[in-house]
């Protein structure tokens, strides 16, 4: 049975660690509570945030209605053949996932080794890394209705995911609250190395063949390598989208830069690489007063300690100007800003 507490401190379940609070704040453990939770007419008229790791999430200050925490768990799989499904709660930690399907030797999430989060948020925000998205290896999810009360199954193709998006932050923004997610997986192993410094420490360790287990094992020595972790110093990962331009207004952009660090997406589209742009514009390992950006990686913003959400969002404002004034490229925030009454529904 679900309790229902008020003026609940949200400080230790967001990985930025900064201080808010929820007006009203509850913890759900599965769809059956869900479903007592909205059968009451006043949370349906509350402002609603749903909130599953809060690794994506910085409060800019209090919130001024129900923040509901996702805690739904369990894992399971089905095989069929060479395709593996692996069914996981909403509630339950990305990257024990990524070990549960690595440790069965499932192959499809090994690129996605240590990303913060929880499962809920995976296809809300089709997160991914190092050449693979969540999109690549969705199957469906099931999704608690908040206005009827039903719980229903979205496949892929409902999902209208792109590069960091789906429907759940568009369309059905603010109508469904996932509670389960099917990943669709293989047991034939393809390796995917080719993006980033993958292939580089593979080899740098000699292996030749690798196994899911080594790209997952050389993902995660990467992603420490460059991110902070959130138990020692307050961040959200990465905070800016890589953002995508016209191939005409890259050209113009390299016979200045040639450097500029990119990568092909699809049709007269290149991607630029974030970070290398904050870091050109001087901001890697910046310090002003209480936030900054993380010394190995200039694309996470970080709290020394005492700083609010509203000192980490203006100074977030500050890159994103310098950013527009000296290439011409608008950067957008990847990490989901939470204010006080914004009737909106994240994780």
């Amino acid at each position: 049975m679900f309790e229902i507490k008020n003026n609940f401190s949200l400080k230790k379940l967001n990985t930025f660690g900064v201080e808010s609070h929820a007006h009203w704040y509850v913890q759900i453990d599965n769809e059956t509570d869900l479903k007592e939770l909205f059968a009451d007419a006043k949370w349906k008229n509350e402002d609603l945030l749903v909130l599953g790791g809060g690794s994506n999430t910085l409060f800019v200050n209090n919130f001024d209605g129900l923040v509901v925490r996702v805690h739904i768990c369990g894992i399971n799989h089905q095989i069929d053949g060479d395709v593996i499904y692996v069914t996981a709660g909403a509630g339950e930690v990305w990257n024990d996932v990524v070990n549960y399907c690595v440790d069965h030797h499932f192959a499809g999430l090994e690129n996605l080794s240590l990303i913060p989060g929880s499962v809920g948020a995976s296809p809300i925000q089709n997160i991914g890394a190092y050449g693979v998205e969540l999109m690549d290896v969705f199957h469906s999810c099931k999704a608690f209705e908040i206005e009827t009360g039903q719980i229903k199954i979205f496949s892929k193709a409902a999902c209208s995911f792109s590069y960091r998006d789906s429907i759940f932050k568009g369309k059905l923004k603010n109508k469904y609250i996932i509670t389960e997610v099917t990943y669709q997986l293989s047991t034939k192993f393809k390796p995917n190395i080719s993006y980033g410094a993958i292939e580089q420490e593979l080899k740098a360790r000699g292996i030749e063949k690798p196994t899911i287990k080594d790209v997952s094992q050389v993902v995660s020595h990467i992603r420490v390598s460059k991110l902070p972790d959130p138990s020692t110093i307050g961040n959200a990962g990465s905070f800016f989208k890589n953002p995508m331009i016209k191939q005409k207004q890259f050209d113009h952009l390299q016979a200045s830069f040639p450097d500029i660090v990119h990568y092909p997406a699809g049709e007269n589209q290149v991607k630029i690489a974030a970070g290398w742009l904050i870091e050109q514009c001087g901001w890697k390992g910046k310090v002003v007063r209480n936030t900054g950006t993380w010394k190995n990686q200039a694309l996470v913003l970080v709290n020394h300690g005492n700083a609010t959400g509203d000192e980490i969002f203006n100074f977030s404002s500050q890159i994103i100007e310098s950013v527009q004034n000296r290439f011409g490229i608008l950067l957008d925030r990847e990490v989901n800003i939470i204010r006080g009454n914004t009737k909106s529904v994240k994780i």
